[in-house]
């Protein structure tokens, strides 16, 4: 049934989750999962950045940090900037897998952005990553992400 698409993706999911062992459910959870051909599950690298912009490869366009982002309080800037960046990895990642690569860290679709904590402590040392100390301005520039 995991394989049938007239089933619901609920339905498809439970199914393929009820076949996994015990340690195959705990190896999908690494940011780089192995592949589980028993079940057609490839390989798969859960851990990309993009925090302004697609981390990590050559040409591409770099964006100011999400602090610098966020002092325009734009947040349609924002949605435009990461609708760029989500071009350029798409376009990345297909053109790596073109040239016979696999799926692997800064090259995957899968992509942990945006950083929505809020900065409220600078011993962190990683408020540059972040829209600032602002809920409701760093709700309105995560939403467009």
């Amino acid at each position: 049934p995991y394989q049938n698409p007239n089933l619901s993706f609920e339905e498809r999911a439970e199914d393929l989750i009820s076949r996994l062992t015990l340690e195959e459910k705990a190896a999908l959870m690494c940011d780089q999962s192995e592949a589980i051909p028993r079940l057609g599950i490839r390989k798969f690298n859960w851990w990309s950045e993009a925090l302004h912009g697609y981390a990590n490869n050559d040409s591409v366009t770099v964006f100011p940090e999400p602090i610098g982002m966020a002092a325009s309080f734009n947040d349609a800037l924002i949605y435009d900037i990461f609708n760029a960046v989500s071009d350029e990895g798409r376009a990345k990642y297909h053109q790596h897998l073109r040239r016979g690569n696999e799926n692997k860290r800064f090259l995957s679709l899968s992509v942990w952005t945006p950083n929505v904590n809020i900065f409220r402590d600078p011993r962190w040392g990683r408020g540059q990553e972040t829209y600032g100390e602002d809920p409701y301005l760093t709700s309105r520039m995560g939403i467009q992400v």
